[in-house]
């Protein structure tokens, strides 16, 4: 996949299109990256890039959990905290596969409705969430899945810099397989 999202044909394909790019670049933070390394936390935050990927699966998976109405209610304090570390008995490759399939789930979801304008209940027992407001859409849902992934993204490349120095293109040049450039080498 490229650097950025490619041409699209309508509202759905690009609200598709971009939160499949975003997942992407989250994904990149990883490349090449052992069990252990995707475990530090190697900056002031308690963030790290296997944390980072169990995380937005999480939130993508409660997000579509809120368009179908099958909402997985979390454990509380200690299973959120968990949904930000990659735990011992975890693998980082076994992160991104879930990551994946959730990411297949959500695609399939959406196709499936005709409507993204279609309300999505907001649930009133989360202190975050607004309760003046009754409903989002599925289209909101999407913009804020892309939102929340991007802002995580972003998170995983500053830990993955501080781990061993990668940043997003030249890793994004060794994943794709790239030419070496005067102003671009692909991480090794």
């Amino acid at each position: 996949m490229p650097g950025n999202a490619l041409p699209v044909a309508d509202e759905r394909d690009g609200l598709s299109a971009f939160l499949a790019q975003q997942r992407y670049v989250l994904r990149l933070a990883a490349f090449g990256l052992k069990d252990e390394e995707a475990r530090l936390a190697p900056t002031v935050s308690s963030l790290s890039v296997g944390g980072l990927l169990k995380h937005c699966t999480a939130v993508e998976k409660y997000w579509l959990g809120l368009v179908t109405g099958n909402v997985e209610v979390s454990g509380g304090e200690d299973d959120y905290e968990a949904h930000f570390r990659l735990g011992a008995d975890e693998t980082l490759a076994g992160a991104i596969e879930t990551y994946e399939s959730v990411a297949a789930e959500t695609e399939a979801i959406v196709a499936e409705i005709s409507d993204l304008g279609r309300a999505v209940p907001v649930p009133k027992d989360v202190p975050w969430f607004p309760k003046d407001i009754e409903a989002w859409s599925v289209r909101w849902v999407l913009l804020h899945l892309i939102t929340e992934t991007a802002r995580h993204a972003g998170h995983a490349d500053i830990v993955r810099e501080a781990i061993d120095g990668a940043s997003a293109f030249p890793l994004m040049a060794a994943a794709e397989g790239w030419p070496e450039t005067p102003w671009l080498k692909p991480w090794k």
